[in-house]
């Protein structure tokens, strides 16, 4: 079960954190180098490619590394924040400090995940006690147990449950239920014909047999169980929604009683399933996806028992393997690494390591980071700098031609109530009940899925608390969250690889910082499921409706221009799903300009570089995005994910811009250039 809050909007790492040494950005006769040297292409023509102009040099000088999907400005910033956690982890290591203190919770989960001779002999023993009670169902009413036992360990079979605020009650946590049970990452896998899904289709059977034969089973009933599992999964995947019929929210929100869900699965004693779950007494619970309930309903009732033994006994493996002996571990990485991101090695233990302890202690490697890297200096520059992107956003809104008065003033009532979050929470994340010692890497883990399960179903009941935060503050990231009215950006977003924060010009900070980041988040509370929250949170239209068709003939503008784009040989971008982060992005890169137009900088106009004001301002924002993926990243990223490719998020929201256009002599037979009628205005 997946006990986390689903309902931020997230985007991908931007920025990197400041290097250790400043030397490399020295000029032999004194001053410093300019950071956008590393990454523009001279040998590009802006007009017709200006991803490749901006950020070409920085992606021909930096090829992919072997074990890594990507690589980009983003890596940069993982790469320097291992180095910080390693050497916090370490320290807590041979130091860890009194029992249930974060030094001793990090430096246990490091020892345990970096001891691979105990990682070896152990296997998968820990998981034999919920193997042999899998193995032990003997009916309906035992698999419905099992079901919700292994909710509760972070498996989460057959259907997806969370705890976040309601969406039309915001002060107020609510039980969801969402579609779920599939393996594959979204359900067009189960279905498309093209060659790579097919393939991967291919490879997912015998990616089963294996996990099973490594469990146990024998060779030949684990491939008569993988084909069983197959149909099962693409059962439940069929009465699944696609990507972008997720993103209405009011289609994806039907609140009612336990009788009511009884109702629409009879199938689950929901009483019993709530039991088994240790879920608090509540009187609602929301349901997503109606309809995959009660096809969850059929398949209960017509799947033999044992394929749905064979289904829980492979979801546990699935989930655990990366924390077991070596045989698991490589049989899962070939699959969800080589098979899908198309990564031939697997990154070093100590970085896995790390990821699963940010993963499950990362407030406690955030109160020892902040401590150690995020000056209060820097941190007030960014707050300054949310300011001035509130303050063009507050001037754009006022100067709409389109919207009307009525909607005009609830949408900048909305602006003045989002909450700004900047840099690192006041109240952290108390872990001291986690159970984590030396003993068992699995175990760890185990432990620390479980803790995290019952950190959000604890919620239930309670106040919502808006202080907290779903992002560590070295997390390379940043999001909306629509409940909260709120946006967060923590301490690694800000920071330019290798280049101290005092050493960036306003042009370049206002572009990848102000555009990619900032304004990004703020223009999320209006984008076109964020627009349907009201400023408390609620979801709630507060729309006239002819300024609602104002807004749906803009964007589908946005949509139509992103389903044009074409990727890899024949997949295009989904404009559909994509279209909040495209709103986000031509909004951000719009403020960014604004607010940077009142510097000092841009009045004076004085070239850096030979680049002007505003052509730094655009290549600031297009650096923000600089780096490339192997080709099955790309097509996994086109199928599941909200987000378009990188050099999409560039060259779509600036051709929309009329600044783009004087600033680099943008001219009509330019392959960027877009007519003055055809280029989208929202906000």
């Amino acid at each position: 079960m997946n006990i986390t809050q689903t309902k931020r909007i997230l985007i991908p790492a931007l920025v990197v954190l400041v290097l250790s040494s400043f030397t490399l950005w020295l000029k032999p006769g004194g001053g410093h180098r300019d950071v956008l040297l590393d990454y523009v292409d001279t040998t590009a023509n802006p007009g017709n490619d200006f991803f490749s102009y901006a950020c070409g040099k920085w992606v021909k000088d930096n090829p992919i590394p072997e074990s890594e999907r990507s690589w980009g400005i983003w890596s940069k910033v993982q790469e320097e924040t291992y180095n910080r956690l390693l050497d916090i982890s370490k320290e807590s290591s041979i130091k860890p400090g009194t029992n249930g203190s974060n030094a001793q919770l990090i430096g246990d989960f490091w020892f345990s995940g970096m001891d691979t001779l105990t990682i070896e002999s152990q296997g998968g023993q820990y998981l034999q006690p919920e193997l042999t009670a899998i193995n032990n169902i003997k009916d309906l009413n035992g698999l419905l147990q099992e079901i919700g036992h292994l909710q509760v360990l972070g498996v989460g079979p057959a259907f997806s449950a969370s705890v976040s605020q309601d969406e039309m009650h915001s002060d107020h946590y609510a039980l969801h239920f969402y579609q779920g049970g599939i393996t594959l990452p979204d359900r067009d896998y189960y279905f498309n014909t093209d060659s790579r899904t097919a393939n991967i289709r291919k490879e997912y059977l015998p990616y089963i047999t294996n996990m099973l034969a490594l469990a146990g089973d024998k060779p030949a009933q684990a491939g008569q169980e993988a084909q069983a599992i197959m149909l099962l999964e693409t059962s439940m995947a069929d009465s699944s929604r696609k990507l972008e019929d997720l993103r209405d929210p009011y289609a994806n929100y039907h609140k009612m009683s336990l009788d009511g869900l009884q109702k629409l699965c009879p199938a689950v004693n929901w009483k019993n399933m709530m039991a088994t779950m240790m879920v608090p007494a509540v009187d609602s619970v929301i349901v997503g996806q109606p309809e995959y309930y009660q096809q969850l309903n059929k398949l209960l009732k017509k799947t033999e028992l044992a394929t749905w033994k064979s289904y829980l006994r492979f979801q546990l493996f699935n989930t655990y393997a990366p924390f077991m002996s070596k045989n698991f571990d490589q049989e899962h990485f070939h699959f969800w690494g080589t098979v899908f991101t198309g990564v031939k090695t697997q990154r070093p233990r100590w970085k896995r390591v790390l990821d699963s302890e940010e993963g499950y202690l990362g407030d406690a490697l955030g109160q020892l980071y902040v401590q150690r890297y995020f000056s209060p200096a820097t941190k007030k520059r960014y707050e300054k700098l949310v300011d001035e992107i509130f303050d063009a956003y507050r001037d754009r809104i006022k100067q709409l031609s389109w919207m009307s008065e009525t909607t005009r003033m609830q949408a900048i009532d909305k602006l003045n109530a989002v909450t700004k979050k900047v840099g690192y929470p006041d109240k952290w994340r108390d872990y001291s009940s986690m159970k984590v010692s030396r003993a068992s890497f699995l175990q760890n883990a185990m432990e620390g899925n479980t803790w995290q399960y019952f950190y959000y179903i604890h919620k239930l009941n309670k106040p919502v608390d808006r202080t907290e935060w779903d992002m560590t503050p070295q997390t390379y990231n940043a999001y909306y969250n629509p409940s909260n009215n709120e946006i967060v950006l923590p301490a690694a977003i800000f920071i330019i690889p290798g280049m101290p924060d005092s050493l960036v010009d306003d042009a370049v900070v206002y572009g990848y910082a102000g555009g990619s980041t900032i304004g990004h988040e703020i223009t999320h509370g209006f984008d076109d499921q964020g627009r349907q929250f009201d400023k408390f949170g609620n979801l709630k239209n507060w729309w006239t409706a002819s300024d609602s068709a104002q807004f749906a003939q803009r964007t589908q503008m946005l949509v139509d221009e992103f389903n044009n784009y074409k990727v890899l040989d024949s997949m295009h971008i989904n404009g559909r799903a994509t279209l909040g982060e495209n709103l986000a992005d031509l909004g951000g890169v719009n403020l960014g300009l604004q607010a940077f137009m009142k510097t000092a900088q841009y009045k004076e106009g004085k070239k850096i570089s030979g680049l002007t004001p505003v052509q730094r301002y655009f290549l600031g924002y297009g650096i923000s995005w600089a780096g490339k993926y192997r080709d099955a990243s790309i097509a996994k990223q086109i199928m599941t994910d909200v987000h378009s490719p990188n050099f999409a998020r560039v060259n779509g929201p600036v051709v929309d811009i009329d600044a783009f256009y004087a600033a680099f002599n943008i001219k009509p037979g330019d392959k960027m250039f877009v007519a003055p009628a055809n280029r989208v205005k929202v906000w």
